[in-house]
């Protein structure tokens, strides 16, 4: 069993435009000093990180580290969300979406999609030069306007938009394996990957790539009703990454799953501060000792409700409480009595 590295956060929700938030060494300081031992950086923000000087230059990404370091932490991971995003996109969603790319390529969806695959596979090269094995991002989605199966989905409609995302994610997933850097797929709505079937449907067709990878986040499940314990024994070989985030569902005769199109604090399913919610952590972090996980329990602050850096601190807290260090003997090694293979075979009247 290994015991989980953390507490880390990702730090997409907290880059901003005013200090500590908007330099590479002063919000690794706020992290240290909120209790973090590791960040998870957003490869598009320019205020953290250069994507393209990190995939080209090694001692560009040394530095990098070496002032998360002198601040306390280290860098667990890259994250390419918004970027694979891109990598599928169906038009209905254009315009939405857009603006996660850079100006030179918005209003081209062809341009948008090589850009975004080349950003993928530049974040997978600047983290081999970071030293780190793991890439978190998203899948993107072609099939999820057609989710729910209204009008009637003609037939071959789903199979078609999975085999084309396979397609495109194939020679991501090449490079990934070059790199020696897993993909980790966060597994979530507005994504073609959104939950275990989905997740298999794809792998099916990127022939079991070992590079094609989990990112676990208990919160995207606990909205969907799906098992998030279950899911840990399911898909334990899968599982590369995770973020520690919380959620609840509350039902009502009005509204369920869908929510009823309400902001996000009027929702059945919400997003909430760590220990604010229903996820059962305990179990959680239970499961990732015995399934000896060797990644990161990185905060993700997503909360409708409190304010981010209380979250912030109060999350790396409640990791470390939550974090098992394991044991390296049995609780009942004072009663061994010793044996030997004679004396097991004579315990059992099989004799010699």
């Amino acid at each position: 069993m290994k015991t989980i590295k953390g507490p880390a956060l990702f730090l997409a929700q907290f880059a901003g435009d005013e200090a500590p938030f908007n330099s590479w060494d002063s919000i690794t300081k706020w992290a240290a000093d909120c209790g973090y031992k590791g960040v998870q950086v957003p490869s598009w923000d320019g205020r953290l990180i250069d994507l393209a000087q990190a995939a080209a230059s090694k001692d560009y990404c040394d530095e990098l580290a070496g002032v998360a370091r002198e601040n306390g932490v280290e860098i667990t991971e890259l994250s390419t969300h918004l970027q694979g995003q891109l990598v599928a996109v169906h038009p209905a969603y254009d315009e939405g979406f857009d603006g996660f790319a850079a100006p030179e390529v918005r209003g081209n969806p062809k341009a948008r999609q090589a850009w975004a695959v080349d950003q993928v596979k530049q974040a997978l090269t600047a983290s081999r030069n970071l030293g780190i094995n793991a890439h978190a991002t998203f899948s993107g989605a072609l099939a999820w306007p057609y989710l729910y199966p209204w009008p009637q989905r003609p037939a071959g409609l789903i199979e078609t938009a999975f085999d084309e995302l396979a397609a495109r994610w194939k020679p991501i997933l090449d490079h990934a394996d070059e790199m020696g850097v897993d993909v980790c797929y966060e597994i979530h709505p507005g994504e073609d990957l959104h939950d275990g079937v989905t997740f298999e449907m794809f792998l099916e067709r990127v022939n079991n790539h070992p590079r094609a990878n989990m990112l676990y986040d208990p919160s995207h499940y606990v909205l969907q009703c799906l098992d998030y314990i279950d899911n840990l024994d399911i898909y334990k070989d899968r599982i590369k990454m995770f973020h520690v985030k919380d959620a609840e569902f509350n039902p009502t005769g009005r509204q369920g799953v869908y929510s009823g199109y309400q902001p996000w604090v009027d929702r059945a399913g919400r997003f909430r501060s760590l220990g604010d919610g229903q996820v059962d952590f305990g179990a959680i972090f239970s499961k990732f000792a015995a399934m000896d996980f060797d990644g990161w329990a990185v905060v993700e602050w997503e909360c409708c409700l409190k304010h981010p850096e209380d979250g912030a601190r109060e999350g790396a807290q409640f990791v470390k409480d939550h974090i098992i260090r394991v044991t390296e003997k049995a609780f009942d090694d004072f009663a061994d009595g010793g044996s030997d293979e004679a004396a097991n075979r004579r315990m059992l009247g099989i004799g010699d």
